[in-house]
């Protein structure tokens, strides 16, 4: 077994950036590190630039822009920036001087283009920098956390010259999906200060948050990888939420047990060269100031004992339903969604062997990578009437990257290290992604498609004009593949196509989930299903510490079934397992 993390004793430096996947548990890390440290006597600032961090529920108090103090915890400050906010204020400061210029149908292009993940990152990182290049932060704060970390694309791009050039502003092959950076000049010295304190070992530590699963470890291996590369090498891992003793006598305790101990075993080798902590799996929230405590404290895995029937909530539908629903409806096309290790692939899985068993001929096709399709279903023969694929979105992007450096046709060694930079954004993968699965499906018509990953509203809609699409995508041909055009309206068509939104019953996944959504509603795409995955709630656990969590579990169910979504469904927790056709069978 890891030690247990200790902040007060492990950490030194006066700069904590947290880092990992959707879900792992980085604001509760966070803001239980900071509660720790504060706690014997530091002046702490914590700044989440995450729009799920929850701060106002950890803490139980409004959290906004300006530093507030937290009641009850002397010397800690925290700030809640909205990301989204910043990005909107970035964008008009992009788009602003040209509004008057440009035709509105212009404009709106462009402020499109500015919308996506990447946009968000950079107004983040303005933020980041303000505190981290301003000196007079450390005659203020002893430390300062934040929660969640730029990434290493952000940062690598902000480094090369290019970006601070005249080459996006005069160059006919457009601009960066960060917009157009040569406008911030300004703040070159400002960020070079940041960068220059992340990758300090004597000012910054990096925190790798993960949970026992092979997904988050291969999430904190790749930042370990991506923010190593550009000097940040100051890192430690934190695996949270690690199960340190289950019953023998009861099934799903030792499932989950074992289950954790295999995917401790895979752990990368790029992440054991670390120091690697541990934050045990508690029966309790991690809200207010003494759950806070309680959890870095040396006696943290207390628990209360569950009555049977503090954990009644109304029942909900199974997969079983989802998939008659779309057998009724002959529903064509049907996308799996929602952030990694949800269980996204497992779901899709499922719900195409149902419908194959309901007498449809059914296409399972994915665009993850980790999600090795053919190993789920290897054992066992596949149905007739299913069939598989997998789009690799290394080979799609590799293709499209070089089109892309074709088209550019002749620019100078460094307009082409910017141009290839450029291309390692999200946006390049989501585009790339986008195309190849377009074409899948406009070559299955005759078949019920089920996608697992699909593409954010922020795609749909730069797909909505041909203009944003060449503008964003290839930067050169201006030309739409005829797939695409015919996959847009097919995604608006309620009657013809379905979206399932996969989610975990907890904080984090529930918010991202939700904000998934509204970024579908923006491209006119309604959800019609959510399920939500691995509940505890709806096992039968004789664990003490399993039922207290699967207690906890009833607020979010209930926020998805009561308020955020049209249909929902409630799937038990299982042991994960490469499995194959006549098991999937069984689940629905």
């Amino acid at each position: 077994m890891y030690p247990l993390y200790r902040p007060n004793e492990q950490i030194e430096t006066p700069y904590l950036f947290f880092t990992g996947k959707g879900g792992v548990g980085k604001t509760s890390l966070a803001c239980a590190t900071a509660v720790a440290l504060a706690d014997q006597g530091e002046k702490v600032l914590l700044v989440s630039t995450d729009p799920a961090s929850n701060l106002q529920d950890v803490f139980g108090i409004e959290v906004q822009r300006e530093a507030v103090e937290i009641y009850g915890v002397k010397n800690l400050y925290v700030s809640n920036i909205d990301p989204e906010e910043a990005a909107r204020v970035y964008r008009e400061q992009t788009v602003g001087p040209y509004r008057d210029k440009l035709p509105a149908s212009v404009v709106q292009q462009m402020e499109e283009q500015l919308s996506g993940a990447c946009t968000v990152e950079i107004a983040a990182f303005n933020e980041f920098s303000h505190l981290l290049a301003d000196e007079g932060i450390f005659a203020q704060y002893d430390r300062v956390l934040f929660d969640t970390a730029p990434t290493g694309h952000t940062l690598r791009l902000l480094s090369l010259p290019a970006a601070w050039t005249g080459y996006l502003e005069e160059s006919t092959h457009g601009a960066s999906c960060l917009g157009p950076l040569s406008g911030l000049g300004d703040k070159k010295e400002m960020y070079q200060k940041a960068v220059n304190a992340l990758s300090d070992a004597e000012k910054t530590t990096l925190i790798l948050v993960a949970r026992p699963e092979e997904s988050t470890f291969k999430e904190a291996n790749r930042a370990s990888k991506e923010l190593g590369s550009i000097g940040i090498e100051n890192q430690l891992v934190v695996i949270n939420g690690l199960l340190h003793h289950h019953d023998p006598e009861d099934e799903i305790s030792t499932a989950f047990y074992e289950g954790q101990q295999y995917a401790l075993r895979q752990l990368p080798e790029g992440l054991k060269q670390f120091k690697l902590l541990y934050m045990p799996y508690v029966s309790y929230s991690l809200t207010g100031i003494d759950s806070l405590r309680q959890i870095v404290s040396n006696q943290p895995f207390e628990h209360e004992s569950v009555k049977d029937d503090e954990m009644e909530i109304q029942a909900l539908p199974g997969l079983k339903e989802v998939v008659n629903d779309f057998s009724v409806r002959n529903t064509r096309v049907i996308f799996t969604m929602g952030k990694g290790g949800v269980g996204k692939t497992s779901t899709a899985a499922a719900i195409a062997v149902g419908l194959t068993e309901k007498g449809h001929k059914v296409h399972l096709t994915t665009t993850d990578p980790a999600a090795h399709l053919d190993d789920m279903f290897r054992h066992n023969a596949i149905h007739d009437n299913l069939t598989i694929s997998s789009i690799d979105p290394a080979v799609e992007v590799a293709n499209y990257k070089q089109q892309v450096i074709t088209a550019a046709g002749d620019i100078t060694e460094e307009e082409l290290a910017y141009l290839q930079e450029d291309l390692e954004s999200p946006c390049t993968e989501e585009i790339a992604v986008f195309r190849a699965f377009a074409d899948v499906i406009d070559k299955s018509e005759q078949e019920m498609v089920v996608v697992d990953t699909a593409p954010t509203g922020h795609t749909l809609l730069l797909l909505d004009s041909s203009e944003a699409y060449h503008k964003e995508m290839s930067r050169s041909t201006g030309e739409v593949p005829e797939s695409v055009r015919k996959l847009l309206p097919r995604l608006r068509n309620p009657d013809e196509t379905s979206v399932v939104i996969v989610t975990l019953p907890e904080a984090t996944p529930v918010f991202e989930a939700d904000r998934l959504q509204d970024d579908l509603k923006r491209a006119e795409i309604r959800p019609k299903w959510w399920v939500i995955n691995k509940s505890l709630y709806a096992v039968q656990t004789t664990d003490q510490l399993l039922k207290q969590r699967a207690a906890s579990e009833k607020q979010w169910i209930r926020q998805v079934s009561e308020e955020l979504a049209a249909n929902s469904a409630l799937v038990p927790w299982r042991k994960e397992q490469k499995i194959g056709y006549e098991q999937w069978k069984e689940l629905v």
